[in-house]
Formats: structure tokens, C-alpha cells, sequence
């Protein structure tokens, strides 16, 4: 296992540095694992001690491994501060994987096809609760005229629904050239990724945060840092925190309903946030995919407080399901320009047939009361879903659901290791544990919209006895 090849030409300290970050993305070795000890691994690659520590300073400086007082080197349990490695080699890029495997999500892929396994992890409506419109019938000639009204922004029929959108949600004015059509948010967050920052910079998010897992920023050669979240958002004393000791570039966080807590962050602490990005003059970026999944009145959107500081963020696919691959960027003109261009240097281009979809979907004349006939049966849902939830109270902590898709659960006992999560693997429910959003081990996302009766009193009776079992261990 610990043998270098004889052929290459690089310096051996990268070349330990290269199998040991190798072994962690093919899952040779886990998160937690210890490294062998300095002198063992020198025996073992036989070179000096030294060039073995020169190769931990390194990885540990990217956050591959972290060295703890009295327990020696072991693998990063989380992705917080980790970057690539200092060396542009264009082979490992297209041969390699840029992120490490996560076994739990490995077994639980396999498991979605079960179908006694209840899902509760997938992170979209189920298909009866999508809201449902009339797709004109179009020859491919009328595709082709529709076709020249794209715009190297986007397909200007559905840019001007959005701006229309976004004034009556938002309360402000946009105008097209202030919205770039994007293949999904993810493609929206890689573009901004690439035109706003360079390799090695750092960014904060939320902990726990949905971004966390997501390859792009490894990929993109970002720093992720976690900012401690309570029950008004993220808190801003240790996001200043970050910011001075980190060097921040850029703020991402999804502020309604968030990913995976559900939680919504409160008027004041958007103010705060503004008030410190706009000290430090730092550009955050809001994702906003569930807020039309709200019950009650919401906090404005950090977008409608401040109009330049602030790049929105939205998406089609929590409404309409993941077929409908649309996304957006709403920011300020020159932002939009340098976006489009990178967009199309990238050949990112959209094809007019999804985006004509989408714009027949959201002006659709039923849409309007789909949409409010959606937001009732998931009130009923989350409701029902509380009720039900009583019976694991003493065991699990959660909150109320104000709106969009998730509740988060937290264990009120003793440890968890990720190990105790193989329990829901066995026992097919398929939840989302916190360390896929953070290095915590102590919660679950869990998507309330998936259960019908039936499945609800499923899964509470699986989870009282996963509870029982998991106090025992």
C-alpha cells in the first residue's frame, strides 16, 4: 500500500502527497482513518523523515488530514478548508475524481430503486404533488423561429416572465439584462465560481449547508468554511470571525427554508448580514429555491434589501421536478455580461426546447392556483407530519415546518458515529445524515413531502425502533 513507482519524475514528497489523497477519494482509506506514524511511513516509502512530514504539512494545509494531539494523523472527517493539490497535473484532472466517495450514499443510491424503501432523502416533490400544465403541440419549424428569440442571456420570452416574477415576489424592478438563464442552479453557482474567484480562495456557507458536498467548488479549487447557525440564521459574529482569520471572498447561503434545516433567517439577521458584507465589502450570493413553498409571510429576500450587494439565485426544479433543468442569475449588468461571456466561452449553451417549456409552465393560466393548491396539500402534509412526529419526541429534536420541503431531525442522546446511520440503510429508509452537509453526526434531513398516510406510519414506526436500537448501542 505504501510504495511510490520508480518512473516518475516528480518530487517524492508530492508523490506521497498524490497516493495518500488518491487512497482517501477511492475510499482506501475513511474518514477518521490514522495514517501510519512518521517513521513508519518513512520505513515503509523508504526515504527521510523529513520529506514524510514535508508531505503532511502539505496535505494538511489543503485539509486533506488533520494531525490531533495524541492520536497522530488521520483523514479530515469533513470538506471544511480542503483544496486541491498544489499542482497543476491535467492528467489526474480528467482521470481522477475531484471529490472522495461517501459509502453511506453509494448503499443508499442502490437502495432508491426498492421499492420497499421509503425515500425520504431525494430532494424534489413527489410526482402526484407537481404541479401539472398543458404543453402546446409545436412543428419543428416554430421551434426554429422560437429559437431566434434567444438572447446569448437567454430565451427572452422566459427572461421576461421572470423579471415579472421576481418584481411581484421581490418588490423590485429587473430588467432582461439583468438575468442570465442558467442549466439549473448548480450550473448558475459553478459560472459565479469561476468568474469571481480564483484557486485557493475561500468562501463562507452556512453549517450545515446543502453546498457542502457539492463537487463543483473542489473542482473550482474553493475553500469551504462553515458558519454556526442558531435559530435567526447564520450567526454573524462567527461569520466576522471567518472573515478576518480566513480571508472570505464571497458569502453563499440559502436563507428561506434552508437546505437541510428548513429553518428561515429572520428579518434582523438579514439586516446584520447586509450591514457586515457591505463593511467588508463582500458579495453574497443568495439561493432562493423554496421560498414559493411558504405558509405564512416570509422575510423579504436579502436581494430586496439590497438590490446591488446581493446575487440571486433561483430555479424551477423544487416546483417542477428535476426534468425541467432551468436556473437564474439576477445581479447587476456588468456581473450578467461577464457571466454570459464565460458562459458561452464554457459552451454552457441551453437548448430553446426547456426553456419553452419552462416559460409555458409559469404562464400557464392554472398555474397561479396550482401553485396555491401545492402550498395547501403541503401544509396538510407537514402538519400531519408534526402530529406524527410526537411519538419519537423524547428521542429526536425538531421544528416546526413554516414551508418548503425538509425537516431536520437532531438525536437529544448520547454520540452518534457514522456508523449507527447504516441502521436506516437496513431498515430502508432513506434519510439524509448531517455529515453530508457538515462534519456533525448528530442529525437528519428528511423530506416530508415523499410520505403519504401510509408511508408516514411506516416511517415513525421504523424510526421508534431505530431509536430503541440505537440507544441500546
Amino acid at each position: 500500500m505504501w510504495e511510490l513507482s520508480e518512473n516518475k519524475s516528480t518530487p517524492i514528497y508530492q508523490q506521497i502527497m498524490e497516493q495518500i489523497i488518491t487512497y482517501i477519494q477511492d475510499g482506501t482509506l475513511q474518514p477518521g482513518d490514522r495514517l501510519p506514524a512518521e517513521r513508519k511511513l518513512a520505513d515503509y516509502y523508504q526515504v527521510n523523515r523529513s520529506t514524510v512530514v514535508h508531505a503532511l504539512d502539505e496535505l494538511v494545509s489543503l485539509g486533506w488530514v488533520l494531525r490531533r494531539q495524541g492520536s497522530g494523523t488521520v483523514v479530515n472527517e469533513g470538506n471544511w478548508g480542503r483544496s486541491t493539490i498544489p499542482r497543476v497535473d491535467w492528467r489526474s484532472l480528467f482521470t481522477q475524481e475531484s471529490h472522495p466517495k461517501e459509502p453511506f450514499l453509494e448503499k443508499l443510491q442502490q437502495l432508491l430503486t426498492d421499492p420497499e424503501a421509503v425515500d425520504l432523502y431525494s430532494g424534489e416533490l413527489p410526482l402526484n404533488l407537481i404541479p401539472d400544465f398543458r404543453f402546446p403541440s409545436y412543428t419543428w419549424e416554430e421551434l426554429l423561429l422560437e429559437e431566434r428569440k434567444q438572447s446569448p442571456l437567454g430565451y427572452r420570452p422566459l427572461q421576461q416572465v421572470i423579471c415579472q416574477r421576481i418584481k411581484a415576489d421581490q418588490k423590485i424592478e429587473v430588467s432582461s439584462d439583468q438575468v442570465l438563464i442558467t442549466s439549473g442552479a448548480q450550473q448558475a453557482m459553478f459560472l459565479l465560481l469561476q468568474v469571481m474567484l480564483q484557486s485557493g480562495d475561500s468562501v463562507a456557507i452556512e453549517d450545515p449547508s446543502f453546498l457542502y458536498s457539492l463537487p463543483i467548488f473542489a473542482t473550482a479549487g474553493i475553500k469551504l468554511y462553515g458558519v454556526e447557525m442558531d435559530k435567526e440564521g447564520m450567526r454573524i459574529d462567527k461569520l466576522e470571525q471567518l472573515i478576518l482569520t480566513k480571508k472570505i471572498k464571497l458569502i453563499i447561503l440559502n436563507p428561506t427554508f434552508q437546505n437541510p434545516t428548513g429553518s428561515t433567517m429572520s428579518k434582523k439577521r438579514r439586516n446584520e448580514l447586509i450591514e457586515l458584507s457591505r463593511k467588508y465589502q463582500l458579495p453574497i450570493v443568495e439561493d432562493e429555491v423554496f421560498s414559493e413553498m411558504n405558509f405564512d409571510e416570509i422575510p423579504p429576500s436579502l436581494k430586496e434589501l439590497a438590490p446591488h450587494q446581493v446575487i440571486h439565485l433561483g430555479s424551477l426544479s423544487k416546483i417542477f421536478g428535476s426534468s425541467i433543468k432551468i436556473g437564474w442569475i439576477v445581479a447587476d449588468r456588468d456581473l450578467i455580461q461577464r457571466l454570459s461571456e464565460a458562459k458561452q466561452m464554457m459552451d454552457f449553451s441551453i437548448s430553446v426546447f426547456p426553456q419553452v417549456i419552462a416559460h409555458t409552465a409559469l404562464t400557464d393560466p392554472r398555474f397561479e392556483q396550482n401553485q396555491k393548491n401545492l402550498v395547501v396539500e403541503l401544509e396538510q402534509r407537514a402538519a400531519a407530519f408534526i402530529e406524527a412526529a410526537q411519538v419519537v419526541a423524547e428521542d429526536w429534536e425538531f421544528s416546526a415546518i413554516d414551508g418548503g420541503i425538509y425537516v431536520y431531525f437532531t438525536w437529544r442522546h448520547q454520540k452518534l458515529t457514522r456508523t449507527d446511520w447504516e441502521i436506516f440503510l437496513r431498515e430502508k429508509l432513506l434519510i439524509a445524515p448531517a455529515f453530508l452537509f457538515s462534519n456533525d453526526t448528530m442529525a437528519m434531513r428528511v423530506n416530508y413531502t415523499r410520505l403519504t398516510e401510509r408511508t408516514r406510519e411506516k416511517f415513525f414506526s421504523k424510526l421508534q425502533t431505530i431509536s430503541k436500537e440505537l440507544r441500546r448501542n
